[in-house]
């Protein structure tokens, strides 16, 4: 591999690691409604699991509701049980056609857990992105020993992965700080 594909390659699998946190924290619950929270639930569906967003329309009427109207009637029943089952802390009240998510307010034990949640998930990333420097510096010797880098490019590509490493880390550290800021928001 030659020195621009193995930053490419890097860049590109540090990109998907900050997509991958950025639709982990759409699903972490805030003061505020999403249908982030409950779009990807999976219900039982004729002996399958299916995500609640493929059964049913979800909307956020209210700042502090969700409404989920299913496709078919029937299923309401187990996608009240799934809600309930997650870690949301929700009842859900059904009216026979729609099932409607009150978000309760949240304390500020359950405010700190969250935030704590946050941290970790956070931390997951910043693991995942050091795997991955670590994973292009073994490409980068194996390049140098195969010729294809001298030693010098060597160097400047391990320092270049650095690089891109701390930026990385910086987005993940902004990404953190503004869910964190959400969560404790009252």
């Amino acid at each position: 591999m030659s020195y621009d594909q193995i930053l490419n390659d890097g860049r590109e699998r540090m990109d998907k690691v900050l997509k991958h946190l950025s639709d982990q924290m759409r699903a972490v619950r805030t003061g505020q409604a999403s249908p982030a929270l409950v779009e990807n639930l999976r219900v039982d569906y004729y002996g399958s699991p299916t995500p609640i967003n493929q059964l049913g329309s979800i909307s956020v009427p209210e700042p502090r509701m969700i409404a989920i109207k299913p496709f078919d009637a029937s299923i309401l029943e187990e996608l009240s049980k799934t809600i309930m089952k997650s870690d949301l802390g929700i009842n859900p009240q059904s009216d026979g056609k729609v099932l409607r998510l009150t978000m309760p307010q949240l304390s500020g034990d359950q405010r700190k857990k969250i935030a704590a949640k946050v941290k970790e998930m956070c931390e997951e990333a910043r693991i995942a992105l050091r795997n991955t420097r670590r994973d292009l510096n073994k490409s980068a010797d194996a390049a140098k020993k195969d010729g294809d880098l001298t030693e010098d490019d060597n160097r400047a590509l391990h320092d270049e992965i650095q690089e891109v490493l701390k930026e990385f880390e910086g987005k993940v550290g902004e990404v953190q700080e503004k869910k964190t800021a959400e969560v404790m928001e009252v």
